[in-house]
């Protein structure tokens, strides 16, 4: 049973079958049989002959290398300049330097409950003034003295322990009395007992939690060091797309435009801009050469047809191209370019789920190390079904994530929206396809993952 976090990785054979010519993947296809339910090779509709992939797939980079690229490209602008932080928008960055202690934790001898502060062996005479959190040091206690205090307080001076309100009492004469033995410094937190000035209390890289923001307050912070957000740029191609309404007269409703500002705020970035721009070659390299952005996010384009511009425009930039396709599906035509030393274009394919595969493939990764995020622990579950694989691509299909095992989900299709909306995890089906029960590797959705990447604001 593979529970969720395990290190136990899928798609096995995936490295082998980018090795072999595509006769050779047909028979490791065949070879699977029924388990893997594989998707029966292309033919040609003339003869009924297999038909060779064209020249680009071959071309294209295989899925988990891209990330690998993806992830390395974003190293290459050197080192980024750490930013002051104020707490309240600190969530989610990672720390630039080592949290040191400014002052000792507690910065003075405190009360940990409600009761009495007293002084020598009891019973003790209580005093009539009491002892408040937040207020100035009180008069030192004198043996056999006692005095109300509450919860956080400072203890007078010479205070020998705190006696819990529902271990005292207090006889006619008012004098007060332990139910029970009384230890020296009990119920006393002293000062410096979680931390003296200057105490390393997290190392830098540390992820910046909403408990890292309550001990960066308690250490005396007001802002805090940090490796600063990713900036984004997102630039929405097509002439075709409708900002709101119903779909009509060859118009369709934009689906990226609402989604992937929030998915990229969810990955850590910071959204700079969403642009809506015309298929004109001439007005996307315009948007690209202005874009100030880390990482400029196109939409659509990304193919070889009469409206897509993305690789005209780069090449106009002078742009060196990292990745150009990707052998996963959906999302095959998308790419990743290094246009400056410390600026990347990742070219998104058009279709909504396609899109996605884009952005966890390529975006992800090159989002993760500029932003210094560590690379989350691979994991995998077993199918609860079997799942159609390409010949020679990796496949990513949505699932829901049931007790130790992935349920994956209908509507996968690249244009489609309605799996995705009601998944937990992508799963990574290798190629030639996924049997039932077999353990295939899971990439996490934001909004599924308890922690920092739940915050989508």
């Amino acid at each position: 049973m593979t529970a969720r976090g395990t290190h136990t990785h899928a798609g096995e054979h995936t490295q082998d079958v980018e090795d072999l010519d595509v006769e050779e993947v047909l028979a490791l296809v065949n070879e699977a049989g029924t388990g893997g339910h594989a998707e029966p090779p292309p033919t040609s509709q003339a003869s009924g002959a297999p038909r060779k992939p064209d020249t680009r797939q071959h071309k294209a980079t295989p899925w988990p290398q891209a990330r690998a690229v993806a992830a390395r490209a974003a190293r290459s602008g050197g080192h980024r300049a750490p930013v002051s932080v104020p707490l309240d928008a600190a969530l989610g960055l990672v720390l630039a330097a080592p949290l040191v202690a400014l002052s000792d934790l507690p910065s003075f001898d405190t009360s940990a409950m409600d009761g009495w502060a007293v002084a020598g062996p009891g019973p003790w005479a209580v005093r009539e003034d009491g002892v408040l959190a937040g207020h100035a040091e009180s008069e030192p206690l004198s043996d056999g003295e006692a005095v109300r205090i509450a919860t956080g307080a400072r203890v007078p001076a010479d205070t020998t322990a705190v006696i819990r309100s529902e271990h005292g009492r207090t006889d006619d004469k008012g004098r007060l009395h332990a139910a029970r033995e009384v230890g020296h410094g009990q119920d006393i937190r002293p000062r410096g007992q979680e931390c003296r000035s200057g105490d390393h209390l997290l190392p830098g890289g540390t992820l910046v939690t909403p408990a890292v923001l309550g001990l960066a307050a308690a250490a005396g912070y007001d802002t805090l060091t940090a490796v600063p957000r990713p900036r984004v740029e997102v630039l929405i191609l097509g002439d075709e797309l409708l900002t709101e309404g119903l779909p009509h007269d060859g118009l369709i409703r934009d689906a990226l435009g609402p989604m992937l500002p929030s998915w990229l705020r969810g990955l850590g970035a910071e959204v700079t801009a969403v642009r809506r721009l015309r298929d004109d070659e001439k007005t996307l390299h315009k948007a690209i050469s202005a874009s100030t952005a880390d990482l400029v996010l196109t939409t659509g384009g990304t193919a070889s047809g009469p409206v897509d511009h993305v690789h005209p425009a780069l090449s106009r930039l002078g742009a060196e191209l990292l990745v150009d396709g990707v052998k996963v599906r959906p999302g095959h035509p998308m790419l990743l370019a290094r246009i400056k030393d410390d600026q990347h274009l990742v070219g998104l394919p058009g279709n909504p789920l396609a899109a996605i595969s884009g952005l966890l493939t390529l975006a992800e990764p090159l989002l993760r190390t500029l932003s210094a995020h560590p690379a989350p622990e691979p994991y995998a579950l077993p199918l609860q079904e079997a799942v159609h694989g390409h010949p020679y691509d990796t496949r990513l299909i949505p699932a829901v994530l049931r007790g130790d095992s992935a349920i994956p989900l209908h509507y996968n299709g690249p244009a489609m929206l309605r799996g995705i909306a009601a998944a937990d995890a992508l799963v990574v089906v290798p190629p030639g396809g996924a049997r039932q029960g077999q353990q295939v590797e899971l990439i996490d959705l934001p909004w599924a993952v308890a922690g920092i990447g739940v915050c989508f604001t």
